[in-house]
């Protein structure tokens, strides 16, 4: 999960001081089993927040500008801000620890910006704000909002940190020069910023070309003429300016050039001797730099000539730092500079180049580099004469070039306008060495693989070597503040090709890190060490992990013509699987077809490694465990005793094994046997004869290598993405193209089916609009006007002629709707034919978004909490389903839970399930009886077959005729032919010759009457002639429907196969295609095999989806004539919930992996439709997150449902923030790094659980979430002790931290917020919006209020929740339901001032309730033994109280407790004594009304549901109070 803090260590430890070799994710220790890590050095320790309080920094923000405090503050004065600078930020050099204090305090909105000028503020003030803000970046909270505020003063900080950026070095110290780089990276990747774009622009638009060499830009303008004419144009204007506007105009054009100047200057200053850290952080910063420049096609049109003209790459390659190992991760970088400067791009139109076009460039180039020579140098006659092919390699330049003279070389560069001309360099002879002139003519000429051809030749699964390489997968807990060599995403990409192979990088490293887990956990469990005699023993038992007995090669197949590497490699591996457990048999026995394994070769060291296997650093790991070799392969299928493939294990007849022994037939990676084959001739080790080990990954997060393979097809395919979408996806454009609107083919006209309930609802749902009714319906009153309803848009009509013939631009378009009333016919005169109609009375922003989804288009839904987004994409599945039969829809969601529900819902409208198929193997979870997956949907077509062949045989017999009609669906369609057909047109003849139009005559002609017997009578109805013959023409349809469906299921009797059956229903039968985006990844390459196609996709939860998984599913098809069918894509999602989970901090950090391309598209300003009423919480905890959406209002239920109108029983209000003190001076605690506890919110909030199970709250409607993993399982610990044995109270609905628990709700939810120094990663608003908005009637927020008050990204909700008590409120003499309404506060509530007086409290409450409910029902038993000895019987003991579900009408059983209460009397009490007999009795009052599982133990019933009494065991579940800890 996502526990770790992502908010870093505030006053905790920062890197140094964490001594933890082993990489991040400290959460893999804490597996059931495996034993926490000895830290050889503990944390830090923390300050308390006595000493935070006492600190300087805190002390000026309280004086000067921190929110909420009492006394007004002191007015700005610059030294302070200087003092902080140079004593804090500088001082400490930049810690990280005091930068978040800054900025957590608010120090940049209210005390930096709003005092500054550019006139008076001195270098500290701007060196304060820029790091302020790279900090906002770092933790990733929004970073321009207060400029935005206050914009005038923006233009002129940002030239002033231009001009600082390239000051001389004695000026400004190169770590603050670093940290200007930085936020010029920042600004540039802002784009989407109005305020920052404005300001950027200048610096990379054309004018920047005056610092190019001027025979290079002569030659660059001659080749574009539009770009030679705006710069003749731009000399004409520069003649005009003012000297002063004209100096600044050329700073901005030269800056990035200087940059480069600058960076070089610094670049060579790193020597043979010693290499300054500040340094080469700074190079790497500016490369970073460079390479977000040159992946931006608006900053690289221009830049990437200035950049090619400076030789950066040339220069820097033969850096003395390049050499050195402190220059690791400079030369990863500069590795991406040159990728990128060479990108096959054309960078004037962003045309993305074939290999063909980037020959051509190549050529062009070699042959002017053969010109050059053959005009200067007639010694290198045969270079310049010789075939291209010939010289084109590196190692054939070298040997022409390396022995040129440096004059030589000078000239032929002159003349290639590489560098100045002759006369102008005198003065630098020693820039252009002779080596740097080779190298620049080589690298410029050298003939170069295509990005696609490395791609192909590489293996896809990671060995040993690329897992534990800390360079390519970071694993220590990543804060944000180094940089990395990894691909980012950001807004825009070059090309497709670029933007699925920066998806392609991230997505195998991110799966890199999770396998390096999987390993290294395994390997922790085995234990496994060596013998005398050198074999390996596994001391340990690993899940996940079984010894080979043996591995042999069986196959390896010629390579494909053009290849090196084999076609296929198979392999069969042995592992004995007698001794274990049945269910980890059954584990291993069902791995299935395309799952994948990794073999590995273990040889640990003769002496065994003393040091446990949990902290290794990761560049030792490999030789400390003696883990030889990691590699990758994929199950093929488990053999049987005769050697054959199994396909589908748990097909019917098992097959029976002799022995323990199971064998699985696996592939291999062919590119990967290849490396290492070539490594074996050469005299090394034969990997493949060593292997030692088999594991095996959890199915659900081992789908990695699929997406991989499926992002390198979509590399080779000419994958064709529409072209309405195309340039939107890329982020160029104009984002709104793809609006139904400004589409060429917009429907006029809908049949909007059962959208709207009646003809008000239609009228209410498209306000600004003019309704005119057509046709007949004009005149009536509009109550009779009945749906559906088919309306016409003028303003559609209007646009779409005008695309065809544009003219006068000023008419105005009509915003008209047309309404006609469309004829429902019947289907059928049985009950049973009435179609189902949607019930939901759609607010006008849900009828845009279908009406939106319904047209073609990209339709981009915002879903807030609670606003019904699966109703209205159903309504949009409905509605195509019913507007164009012959289109096919895919549903793609994020989880199988969100597939479910849509399904549900499907189920209850009109769509026919025949139609309906649902891949993936989360289908066992639909709560349908029915079955939608593969086959279920096979047994289906061919249950509903014999069904049809039955009404068949029925309609045969009752015409009376002979013979075997219904024995096939062929038979039956001959039938209908030649005796069913031609009896229908005889009959409508009769009826066309009848002049009279007696309505008689219909009914006694029919010749179907015996057929429609058991159909309710009469069969004919009605008054008039037209009534009854349409109550013919249903019947008709009835039959026709029949032999339709009995011809669509003709192809299930000609496939035999299961296998071709399922396949058949998903290319052909089926019309709704519903998957999980994991699995569109997973079966890509299957699908579009089998032709799979489809016009229609709708994704719901699209912003919790990865980027690269909510791109596959748009190409699960082959392009038609090279045309992608898509027609309609719909996005419902809600960017300001959580994003996808990315386990690894640098990925989502650095790269952004986390950003899903609906968020990406929000952020390029695509259209898009808020959802705008909520029908989940009441209106006041609604509050608390609707600050976040635009217009987020109430539905009308929870203003007027009788649930939102009453109060909480036993509360004082529906939601309030508790303040939970210290306990025994401990707030937040971390047993183990990034694992954090609070103990005092934990006993807090199961007590809060305890009480209101108490006052009769159903455990159901109740559940308990955190912030925190270590949280969750500490309040999962306090619930098993406290709650779990005890059935009068047992366990809450769910137990779950907030990421895990979005998209789901529940009536009453306790939230722990567990951080008590600095508030982590709820920093993030979005975890903050799914936390407030799960709850329907009542939240209690149970956290540190001074902490989280101050925190300027939450305070719009803090605000609002500070409002009330700090303390809990409590009424213990209501119970449920509650009388008391809403808006009332309880008379004289209980204050509980913390949790130890709750804890109290709960115990007193509970003793009590318990003695009253023994009086009373012993009172009671005595009264009426018989009644009760009668309820006994049916009932059975009460379910188990750990289970997830408690019934619902527990209520009820209150109620009668309540009047009984009223007949005890005092004296009758004692005669019963045995006290189990009360216990009993209790039972009963609490599980009276609850529908009973029959049998279950008694010992749990006699159990006494006790909590500290004096007699109480000193069981787990009996210390109620708080521990002693």
């Amino acid at each position: 999960g996502r526990g770790r803090g992502r908010g870093g260590g505030f006053f905790g430890a920062s890197q140094a001081q964490l001594d933890n070799p082993h990489g991040s994710d400290l959460n893999k220790y804490l597996k059931p089993g495996a034993p926490k890590p000895e830290f050889r050095k503990s944390r830090a320790a923390e300050p308390t927040v006595e000493q935070i309080q006492g600190d300087t920094l805190t002390s000026l923000a309280k004086a000067y500008w921190a929110p909420g405090t009492r006394q007004t503050h002191q007015p700005f004065s610059s030294d302070v801000v200087d003092q902080i600078y140079n004593n804090d930020i500088k001082g400490s050099s930049f810690s990280i620890k005091r930068v978040m204090m800054l900025e957590f305090s608010q120090y940049l909105e209210n005390f930096l910006w709003p005092n500054f000028t550019s006139t008076t503020a001195s270098l500290s003030h701007l060196m304060s704000i820029v790091v302020i803000v790279n900090e906002k970046f770092r933790e990733r909270v929004p970073a321009w909002t207060a400029f935005q505020l206050k914009p005038e003063q923006f233009t002129a900080f940002f030239h002033s940190a231009l001009t600082w950026a390239v000051a001389e070095p004695g000026e400004i110290c190169i770590g603050e020069q670093t940290k200007l780089v930085i936020f010029l990276d920042h600004c540039f990747c802002s784009m989407e910023v109005d305020l920052v774009r404005t300001q950027v622009q200048r610096l990379v638009s054309l004018p920047m070309w005056s610092c190019l060499l001027d025979a290079r830009r002569e030659a660059e303008l001659k080749a574009i003429p539009k770009w030679k004419k705006y710069w003749k144009l731009l000399q004409k204007k520069d003649a005009k300016e003012t000297p002063e506007n004209l100096k600044k105009l050329q700073f901005e054009r030269t800056f990035l050039s200087a940059m480069i100047q600058k960076f070089l200057t610094v670049l060579y200053t790193v020597q043979e001797k010693e290499c300054p850290a500040d340094i080469v952080d700074f190079v790497e910063r500016f490369l970073i730099l460079i390479i977000d420049l040159e992946a931006l096609l608006p900053t690289r049109r221009f830049f990437n000539t200035v950049l090619d003209d400076s030789h950066l790459v040339v220069k820097a390659s033969l850096a003395p730092l390049a050499m050195r190992p402190e220059g690791r991760l400079f030369s990863q970088l500069l590795e991406q500079v040159r990728f990128y400067t060479r990108f096959e791009i054309n960078d004037q139109t962003g045309e993305p180049l074939s290999d063909k076009d980037m020959m051509s460039v190549h050529y062009a180039r070699m042959s002017k580099l053969q010109r050059a020579v053959f005009v200067k140098y007639p010694e290198l006659r045969s270079l310049a004469l010789a075939t291209i092919a010939s010289i084109e390699d590196r190692d054939q330049l070298v040997k022409h070039f390396l022995s040129l003279t440096r004059d030589a070389l000078y000239d032929i560069c002159e003349y290639l306008h590489l560098v100045p001309v002759r006369n102008e360099e005198e003065g630098c002879k020693d820039e252009y060495t002779q080596q740097f002139l080779a190298e620049l003519v080589i690298s410029r000429h050298e003939k170069r693989d295509s990005q696609l051809t490395e791609l192909n030749s590489m293996p896809l699964y990671p060995t040993e070597e690329f897992i534990w390489d800390e360079n390519l997968v970071p694993g220590e807990y990543y804060q944000g503040e180094n940089p990395l060599a990894l691909p980012k995403l950001n807004l825009q990409f070059l090309t497709l090709h670029d933007y699925l192979l920066r998806n392609f990088k991230l997505f195998q490293l991110e799966s890199t890190y999770e396998i390096r887990q999987d390993i290294e956990d395994v390997v922790g469990r085995l234990k496994p060490w060596r013998a005398e005699d050198g074999s390996v023993i596994f001391q340990g038992w690993a899940r996940m992990a079984q010894p080979l007995q043996t591995f042999t090669i069986v196959e390896v197949a010629k390579p494909n013509i053009g290849e090196k590497q084999p076609s296929r490699v198979r392999a069969d591996v042995i592992v004995h699987l007698g001794g274990g457990k049945d269910n980890i048999r059954q584990e291993w026995e069902n791995l299935r077809r395309h799952d994948v394994c990794f073999l590995l070769t273990l040889r640990p060291p003769m002496a065994g490694t003393d040091r446990g296997f949990l902290d290794i650093p990761a560049d030792e790991y490999c030789q400390t465990t003696g883990l030889m070799y990691v590699r990758g392969c994929e199950v093929e299928g488990m053999l049987d005793e005769n050697g054959r493939v199994i396909e589908e294990f748990g097909s019917e007849p098992k097959p029976k094994f002799s022995s323990g022994n199971r064998t699985f037939r696996v592939l291999l990676d062919c590119n990967q046997y290849r490396e290492d084959m070539d490594m074996t001739s050469q005299g090394g080790e034969d990997v493949y004869s060593s292997f030692n080990l088999i594991l095996r990954r959890k199915p659900k997060e081992n789908n990695f290598k699929a997406v991989l393979e499926t992002i390198r097809d979509l590399m080779n395919t000419q994958c064709v993405v529409p072209d309405w979408l195309h340039d939107i996806i890329l982020g160029y454009g104009d984002p709104a193209s793809a609006h139904y609107t400004n589409m060429p083919n917009a429907i006029p006209e809908l049949n909007f089916n059962d959208t709207f309930l009646d003809f008000g609802h239609l009228r209410a749902s498209f306000p600004g609009y003019e309704v005119r009714v057509e046709g007949e319906a004009a005149s009536l009153p509009s109550g009779q006007l009945l749906p559906p309803f088919r309306i016409g848009f003028e303003d559609i009509k209007a646009r779409n002629l005008k695309r065809d013939q544009p003219g006068d631009d000023s008419a105005q378009i009509p915003r008209v709707l047309t309404v006609e009333l469309v004829k429902v016919e019947n289907r059928g005169p049985y009950p049973k034919n009435v179609p189902k109609k949607n019930t939901v009375r759609f607010t006008p922003t849900q009828v845009e978004a279908i009406r939106s989804g319904t047209n073609p288009g990209l339709t981009m839904v915002v879903g807030p909490p609670g606003t019904g987004k699966t109703d209205v994409a159903v309504q949009i599945i409905s509605n195509l389903y019913h507007n164009f039969p012959e289109q096919r829809t895919l549903i793609v969601t994020h989880s199988n839970q969100a597939l479910n529900q849509l399904f549900e819902k499907i189920m209850a409208l009109d769509v026919d399930e025949r139609h309906l198929l649902r891949l993936g193997h989360g289908e066992e979870a639909l709560e349908t009886e029915k079955d939608f997956s593969r086959y279920g949907r096979v047994n289906y077509v061919l249950a509903k077959r014999i069904e049809l062949l039955d009404e068949v045989t029925r309609l045969q017999k009752s015409l009376g005729v002979v013979g075997d009609v219904a024995y096939t669906c062929e038979t039956a369609r001959y039938f209908y032919l030649y005796q069913i057909l031609s009896r229908w047109e005889e009959y409508s003849a009769k009826l066309e010759q009848d002049q009279h139009k007696t309505k008689d005559m219909i009914a006694d002609l029919f010749p179907f009457h015996v057929f429609f017997a058991n159909a309710p009578s009469p069969l004919f109805h009605g008054s008039t002639y037209d009534e009854y013959y349409e109550c013919a023409q249903s019947c008709w349809r009835y039959i026709q429907d029949v032999f339709t469906q009995l011809d669509e299921f003709w192809a299930f009797e000609l496939l035999r196969s299961g296998l071709d059956r399922t396949r058949y229903l998903c290319v052909k039968e089926a019309k709704i295609i519903a998957m999980t985006c994991t699995h569109a990844a997973l079966k890509r390459q299957e699908l579009v095999q089998l032709g799979f196609k489809y016009d229609n996709i709708l994704m719901e939860e699209s912003a919790q989806i990865l980027e690269i998984e909510t791109f596959i599913p748009l190409l699960l098809q082959n392009p038609q004539d090279g045309t992608n069918r898509l027609k309609r894509w719909i996005m419902i999602g809600d960017h300001h919930q959580l994003p996808p989970v990315v386990k690894n901090m640098a990925f989502e950090k650095f790269s952004n992996m986390e950003q899903s391309l609906f968020t990406r598209l929000v952020r390029l300003n695509v259209p898009t439709i808020e959802l705008d009423a909520q029908g989940r919480s009441r209106p006041s905890i609604c509050s608390l997150y609707n600050w976040r959406y635009k217009a987020l209002g109430n539905l009308p239920h929870v203003l007027n449902h009788t649930d939102y109108q009453t109060a909480n029983a036993g509360f004082s209000f529906d939601y309030q923030l508790i303040n939970v003190p210290d306990f025994n001076g401990v707030g937040e605690s971390q047993p183990s790094p990034f694992f954090y506890q609070n103990l005092a919110e934990a006993e807090y909030v199961v007590a809060v659980y305890m009480y209101m199970r108490l006052i009769g709250y159903d455990a159901s409607r109740i559940s308990i979430l955190t912030t925190y993993n270590g949280q969750k399982s500490l309040i999962r610990d306090v619930c098993n002790a406290r709650c779990a044995n005890n059935p009068l109270i047992g366990l809450p609905h769910k137990i779950a931290t907030v990421d895990k628990y979005q998209g789901q709700q529940n009536d009453f939810i306790l939230l722990s917020l567990v951080r008590t120094y600095n508030v982590g990663h709820l920093r993030d608003v979005r975890r903050l919006v799914v936390a407030m908005s799960r709850s329907r009637l009542g939240l209690y927020v149970f956290a540190r209020v001074s902490l989280f008050k101050n925190c300027f990204e939450l305070q719009p909700a803090f605000n609002i929740l500070m409002k009330r008590p700090l303390q809990l409120h409590l009424c213990p003499n209501e119970v449920t339901p509650c009388k008391r309404i809403a808006s009332v506060t309880a008379p004289n509530p209980v204050i509980v001032y913390d949790m130890p007086m709750m804890s109290k409290f709960v115990v007193d409450f509970y003793q009590n309730k318990v003695k009253e409910l023994k009086v009373l029902q012993a009172r009671h038993m005595v009264a009426r033994p018989g009644e009760i000895k009668g309820q006994e019987t049916g009932k059975g003991a009460s379910r188990h109280p750990g289970e997830d579900r408690d019934s619902d009408d527990e209520a009820e059983g209150k109620n009668k407790y309540e009047e009984i209460t009223n007949e005890v009397d005092n004296e009758e009490a004692a005669e019963v004594s045995g006290e189990n007999k009360a216990a009993q009795a209790l039972e009963k009052v609490f599980t009276q009304g609850e529908e009973l599982a029959e049998d279950q133990d008694k010992a749990e019933v006699e159990d006494e549901p006790q909590m500290e009494t004096e007699d109480s065991s000193a069981g787990p579940h009996s210390s109620a109070g708080p521990p002693a800890s």
